[in-house]
């Protein structure tokens, strides 16, 4: 046991070197850029305009970046957890078929609609959670994230329902960032490169800041096309190599309902937020609107209070509200 929780302690510390690494980086750039570059090289023009400039990326840069790491990524509430009662009965019982069989009346009164690969309901027998729609177990963080996209080492933090607009801006501004820093070094990279300005410590701050931020912006680059993808057509990165399955089968757009709402769906209704780090994305994580639902067919969209945690609805209810919604998504097929 003790050296169980040694090993989990150095995990956690290790865990934080891609970030540690990130860090340094950064605040090397800074130096390099303001000290040795601006203060040094340029005039005071250029220092003043560039210093400006420079300030607002670096900000919404570390800004981003600090939301991606510590917004805490969202679990299933108590309603996707089994009663007492029917954890016992769930325990209890040591035939296969009637597990799935006690999980299936359970998940009646939720809003789900994807099912495992064998068709059962989706239970994470570590968690003792029905898992809701987009919702997978982090092996990780140890727990269900709601709309479970990736777990990304270079944030430290699973990248989910409750972060993902932040992770996409976090690219969106290193790659400003990158680019900004490696297009206002580049005439001074070549000034040094034909002897134009003499020799120092600048020179070598001039020439690893456009390396280092051309290499970033390259493979960012690359990352954030394939989110921008993603977002397109309502996939998660675990949704993308492995269609989402539902009860007519599996459907790698069975969440794409146009990308104007998916837009909204991760960045929210007034679209002045959309690039600022605060959290607008639509719903609470547990349901989707499907794509083969209609708006105005959807019942859980017209009663999104019942599923708030503090909405005080009852089981029937609630039951009711996911019953409606299964009826419809049959009939629709």
């Amino acid at each position: 046991m003790a050296l169980s929780r040694a090993l989990r302690c150095c995990q956690r510390i290790f865990s934080w070197i891609p970030v540690i690494i990130i860090s340094s980086v950064v605040l090397w750039s800074y130096y390099a850029y303001v000290f040795e570059l601006c203060f040094v090289i340029m005039c005071v023009f250029s220092t003043v305009v560039y210093l400006l400039m420079f300030h607002v990326c670096f900000i919404m840069f570390c800004w981003t970046y600090w939301k991606a790491i510590f917004t805490p990524p969202s679990t299933p509430s108590k309603k996707f957890h089994l009663s007492y009662s029917d954890k016992e009965r769930y325990e209890m019982e040591e035939r296969p078929d009637v597990q799935k069989q006690i999980l299936a009346e359970i998940a009646k009164k939720l809003p789900i609609f994807t099912r495992a690969q064998s068709g059962a309901i989706r239970f994470c027998d570590r968690c003792q959670v029905i898992k809701p729609d987009r919702c997978h177990h982090c092996s990780v963080c140890e727990t269900c994230i709601l709309k479970m996209d990736h777990h990304c080492p270079w944030v430290n933090n699973c990248v989910g329902f409750s972060n993902y607009k932040f992770f996409l801006l976090f690219l969106s501004y290193s790659m400003i960032y990158c680019v900004f820093i490696a297009s206002t070094v580049f005439q001074y990279f070549l000034k040094f490169w034909v002897g134009d300005l003499p020799n120092g410590p600048a020179k070598f701050h001039v020439l690893f800041l456009l390396f280092v931020a051309l290499m970033f912006f390259v493979s960012l680059m690359f990352l954030f096309g394939y989110h921008c993808w993603l977002v397109a057509k309502n996939r998660s990165t675990l949704e993308a190599f492995s269609a989402p399955v539902f009860q007519n089968g599996p459907d790698r757009n069975g969440f794409n309902v146009g990308l104007s709402r998916n837009l909204r769906q991760v960045f929210g209704e007034d679209k002045k937020l959309w690039f600022i780090p605060v959290f607008t994305s639509q719903g609470d994580g547990h349901y989707f609107p499907l794509r083969t639902l209609r708006e105005s067919e959807n019942p859980l969209l017209a009663n999104e209070g019942k599923w708030m945690e503090d909405g005080g609805s009852d089981e029937e209810s609630a039951g009711e509200v996911a019953s409606k919604l299964k009826c419809v998504f049959k009939c629709s097929n």
